[in-house]
């Protein structure tokens, strides 16, 4: 199937690794120009350049932090000055582990600049440009936990669903520009992360942690893979996803108990 991709331009946040990086380089395999967003300019100009090596199209990357104004307002420098962009992928974003009682007000702050308010501005920047190309899609990358939440990480939980709604509001303002806006909440990804986690946890036998994650908590009884989900990205951000709006999709191999 051609996703109708090719000559696009998405911007990618946190792009460099696990899920932001599979979902660049599935822009780029379909012919789209991408923009890698991430703190570390040494992990953007290794994206950078195996983006291009394997697959020829333009690459070009940003060091910003997107959780805060200033990182923001350097991205949307970088992105006029190519020319605008058709695609904006709000995935940047972190676990996180606290009790309501015990976590103060900054971390609270600190996690809603980054799951919510980046999308925010990154979206009031850019929207102009893209309604100038003729339209275009957000994409925000949520979590599961916006709707099935973990009892270990209330702000996380909180600032997803959040984020959720706003995907929900932005549909409503945008579409009259042919905008197109959606949500997706993923489950159990393997991602570098998850893998550093069950190491942390089990040692050698990590995997065996892993799969026992997914037996406890996923129907289809393992982890979902980056390559797979980036493909769901790339689908809803294309033509080939046009009556799509203001929808979230669960990609969770089962994991939500609820309707």
């Amino acid at each position: 199937m051609d996703l109708e991709l090719a000559g696009k331009r998405a911007v990618i946040t946190g792009a460099t690794k696990g899920i932001g990086l599979g979902v660049a380089r599935a822009f780029a395999r379909e012919g789209a120009d991408v923009v890698i967003v991430a703190r570390s300019q040494a992990s953007i100009d290794d994206a950078v350049a195996g983006i291009s090596k394997d697959f020829g199209t333009i690459a070009t990357g940003v060091a910003a932090d997107v959780a805060t104004e200033a990182g923001c307002a350097d991205v949307l420098a970088h992105v006029a000055a190519l020319g605008g962009c058709d695609i904006l992928v709000n995935n940047a974003g972190t676990g996180s582990n606290e009790t309501i009682l015990e976590a103060g007000d900054d971390k609270w702050l600190e996690y809603w600049n980054l799951h919510v308010m980046a999308a925010v501005r990154l979206a009031r920047g850019l929207v102009p440009q893209m309604a100038t190309r003729g339209g275009g899609a957000i994409l925000n990358n949520a979590s599961i936990c916006a709707a099935q939440p973990l009892w270990y990480e209330p702000i996380y939980n909180v600032t997803k669903a959040a984020l959720m709604m706003l995907s929900k509001t932005m549909s409503t303002e945008f579409i009259p520009m042919g905008i197109r806006v959606n949500c997706i909440n993923p489950g159990l990804v393997r991602t570098p992360d998850w893998e550093n986690t069950a190491r942390e946890l089990s040692g050698e036998k990590w995997e065996d942690y892993l799969q026992s994650v997914a037996d406890e908590h996923a129907s289809i009884k393992r982890f979902g893979t980056v390559e797979e989900l980036a493909d769901f990205f790339v689908f809803l951000c294309s033509p080939r996803a046009a009556y799509s709006v203001g929808s979230t999709y669960f990609v969770d191999g089962g994991m939500l108990k609820g309707l």
